[in-house]
């Protein structure tokens, strides 16, 4: 596969730089409607005005790209809820956009310049606040303000300001995100306090991770993908039963990537190098092109990111220092092509290769970012993923089919050395393959109701194998061979009731086949009726209602399901079943305003779920990971979000949760003194500003600051893995300044250089030695973006 990355790489390397030698160049930060539209004629040449002193005082998005100033007016209007007309040659106004008869407006298309006189009439009163936010991951285009649901909603270029990274930027910006810390590409995640196990084994994640409308993986792994040339990701937080079906207990991560743009060539890329204190250095490179094919029909879009990040712990055991370096090498390509008015079709493919030189753990009770282990350790990662999607309308109904594969291969290795005994390694093997198609049609809510109806089909196999002995010569320990395939139908409708309540009802259908064998186990410790194929059925309800109380306020509370299918797992020498789990949540939610939209704005959500039969992981008893259903839970989460315009430039956001959760019943003995979901903390939160402005003619500065506080959690279930971890604070800081085609950035990350305890565990295998996994020490990034 780096073969391969290398290859694309260098063909991007390639590109005539004249392809982006067209329209300008635009870059307008956020700010208010005034401050734009004088930042857009001072780039362009141009004359604009605001003829609504309201509509001038509206939050305006950042503008940013290859444009014309025809382009950039729209795009300005579009978002502020206006409309741009030109008056003039090169003179524009943006006016309020005027309210239409016609049921849907038509499908926007590169823009011509209206015909309207000069001296138009005065505008109608404004009806409407400003543009609504739309939450895509609700699979019908529905409006925030008219979903029952806690949505988190992070602008893709927020992401990349500071340099590319992966997952770890979601988590730092919500507080109700957590995950282990193994390392990239073998890390768990979850949401609001629905957590199961600290290792890689056959159970299927609580969270439901998607690229587009495509799931990243079925049991396997978040494989950490670089988050470049994203137009944003959405959280949806509690079970997603209804709409994404098997393993979203605890909600789902949704990325958008940007789209192939059908008429503007452009090239925009960022590069950095990196200090870490304690450790040693590194660097990052990313970049995008988008190229059209053919104009308003056919475009490409190629994105690079390659980095990598410095050690810091030390094995002086192997007299080796700053060991555990880790390097990643993508790249996503994706082609657009405009059949008709109506229709489109869309390629898109990503690969990506993710390599630890060793293990981010330490000893405890030793010296700081110190390990005593006597191997090398470490992880090989590689994700392949594609999708063919074709997307259109017919009159209102909209219709969209997604179909695509997944590989995921994960090589793990862990220190197994008995105290005093010969060096000893193992090393568990995880690789994943993935068929999944889904179509879907719908009717967004304009009127009085809205509908969705869909299929899917998921066929995964998942092949988990482990060996132990000398690091030189080891030996094949039992694993197992797990194959589901899923067919599932589901829909949702929604009725407004009155002007300001909206109820929604959903259900879901899925059946399941399941098959699986051991691998490398004596056929006596393979009972037939246990891996004989078999079938589960599950049916998730879902139910909501929303009311609008004021304004900008609604309320609404929300009833749904998730589960997740059972599975093989060796437990000691012998092959062993799993059953599926389930929760249910009920969920009330109250939301206020529209982030980074309106002055000021906050969501409020407090949840029930039981959850029954969990599936967890804990140690057997020859000291391996395995996997059993441990019991019934209950878990009750409180979160908050608030944001506030402090000044036009600078804006205040904080988040809290609140997670208190309770095994009712465990079911193996060996368990029974657990009482508590694992690595959940009870209390998190995070406080976080923005600062936007103009500071010269052509230059603009953008500042973000933030901190967290990671609360108290307990790694796992049973006596060995009841290690405390969390209770530390975590901080960072980054800085642009610059133009539109050239910026410098300066990012700070572990301000306090704290150590901390992320996550309690680096091998399950070692006896008497407390492990901890720190924090990266305070890391100092200087960095270049450009864009022509």
């Amino acid at each position: 596969m780096r073969f391969a990355l290398f290859a694309m790489t260098l063909g991007f390397l390639a590109l005539p730089a004249s392809l982006a030698a067209r329209d300008v160049a635009i870059d307008v930060p956020a700010g208010t409607v005034a401050n734009s539209v004088i930042a857009i004629a001072h780039q362009t040449g141009s004359s604009i005005v605001v003829s609504h002193p309201v509509l001038a005082e509206r939050r305006s998005p950042r503008i940013r790209g290859r444009m014309d100033v025809a382009e950039a007016v729209r795009k300005l209007a579009r978002a502020v809820g206006g409309e741009a007309v030109q008056v003039g040659k090169s003179s524009w106004k943006i006016v309020p956009r005027a309210v239409r008869s016609a049921p849907r407006p038509p499908r926007p298309t590169p823009a011509r310049a209206p015909t309207r006189p000069a001296a138009a009439p005065d505008p109608p009163p404004i009806s409407e606040p400003g543009p609504p936010i739309v939450v895509t991951a609700s699979k019908r285009d529905t409006r925030l303000t008219e979903l029952a649901a806690q949505v988190a909603i992070i602008d893709g270029d927020s992401l990349e300001l500071g340099g590319v990274g992966g997952t770890e930027k979601i988590t730092q910006r919500i507080a109700t995100v957590s995950s282990t810390h193994l390392g990239s590409g073998r890390n768990k995640l979850f949401i609001r306090g629905i957590a199961d196990s600290s290792f890689t084994g056959p159970t299927q994640a609580t969270v439901g991770q998607y690229l587009g409308d495509l799931r990243l993986s079925y049991n396997a792994p978040d494989p950490d993908l670089r988050l470049s040339d994203l137009e944003r990701v959405e959280v949806l937080e509690g079970p997603q039963g209804t709409l994404y079906g098997a393993g979203s207990l605890g909600g789902i991560i949704r990325l958008v990537p940007n789209a192939p743009e059908l008429d503007s060539a452009s090239i925009t890329g960022m590069a950095g190098g990196a200090l870490t204190q304690h450790g040693s250095s590194g660097g990052d490179l990313s970049a995008t092109a988008n190229i059209p094919l053919r104009k308003e029909r056919a475009a490409l879009r190629v994105s690079i990111d390659a980095s990598s990040e410095g050690g810091y712990i030390d094995k002086p055991n192997l007299d080796r220092i700053d060991v555990n370096r880790s390097d990643i090498l993508a790249a996503r390509a994706s082609v657009r092509l405009e059949l008709s008015e109506d229709w489109s079709v869309e390629f898109l493919g990503l690969a990506q290769s993710s390599e630890a030189d060793d293990s981010q753990y330490a000893d405890r009770d030793g010296a700081p970012l110190e390990s005593s282990a006597r191997v090398r350790e470490g992880s090989e990662a590689d994700y392949l993923h594609g999708q063919f999607v074709v997307s259109g309308r017919v009159r209102d109904i909209k219709f969209r089919s997604t179909s695509g594969f997944a590989r995921q291969d994960l090589q793990e290795r862990y220190d197994a050395t008995a105290p005093g005994g010969a060096n000893r390694l193992f090393v568990q093997k995880n690789d994943t393959r993935m068929l999944a198609h889904e179509t879907r049609l719908w009717v967004p809510l304009s009127g009085t109701f809205a509908w969705l109806t869909g299929l899917s089909l998921v066929d995964n196999r998942t092949r988990l194998t482990r060996s132990i002995g000398s690091p030189d010569g080891r030996s094949a320990s039992p694993g197992v061979l797990n194959t589901i395939t899923e067919a599932t139908v589901y829909g949702e409708a929604s009725y407004r009731l009155r002007e300001s309540l909206i109820a929604s009802i959903g259900a879901r259908y899925t059946h399941a086949w399941l098959g699986g064998s051991g691998q490398d186990v004596a056929e006596a410790f393979v009972r037939a009726e246990i891996t004989a194929s078999r079938t589960q059925g599950a049916f998730l309800p879902s139910a909501s209602l929303l009311a609008e109380v004021g304004p900008a306020t609604s309320l609404f509370i929300r009833y749904q399901e998730g589960f997740r299918p059972g599975g093989l797992a060796i437990q000691g020498n012998f092959v062993s079943r799993f059953e599926q789990d389930r929760a249910a949540t009920m969920e009330f939610g109250l939301r206020h305003g529209r982030p980074k939209l309106d002055p000021f704005d906050l969501t409020l959500s407090l949840s029930h779920t039981k959850w029954s039969d969990i599936q967890a992981d804990f140690i057997d008893q020859l000291g391996l990971p395995s996997t059993a259903n441990i019991g019934d839970g209950r878990v009750w989460s409180a979160s908050s979000v608030v944001g506030a315009y402090l000044t036009p430039e600078l804006r205040l956001d904080a988040g809290v949760t609140y997670n208190k959760s309770r095994i009712d019943e465990p079911s193996l003995a060996l368990l029974s003194r657990i009482s508590h979901v694992p690595n959940i903390a009870r209390f998190s939160g995070r406080l976080g500003l923005e600062y936007s402005a103009r500071i010269a003619r052509d230059l603009d500065l953008e500042m973000r600051a933030w901190a967290s506080y990671i609360g108290k959690s307990r790694l796992g279930v049973g006596p060995e893995l009841g290690e405390l971890q969390g209770d530390y604070l975590d901080s960072g800081l980054v800085a642009r300044i610059g133009r539109d085609r050239l910026g410098a950035t300066i990012s700070v990350t572990n301000l306090a250089d704290v150590q901390g305890n992320r996550f309690a565990l680096g091998t399950p295998f070692v006896v008497g030695r407390d492990q901890v996994t720190p924090l990266r020490p305070r890391t100092i990034r200087l960095g270049v973006d450009f864009s022509f």
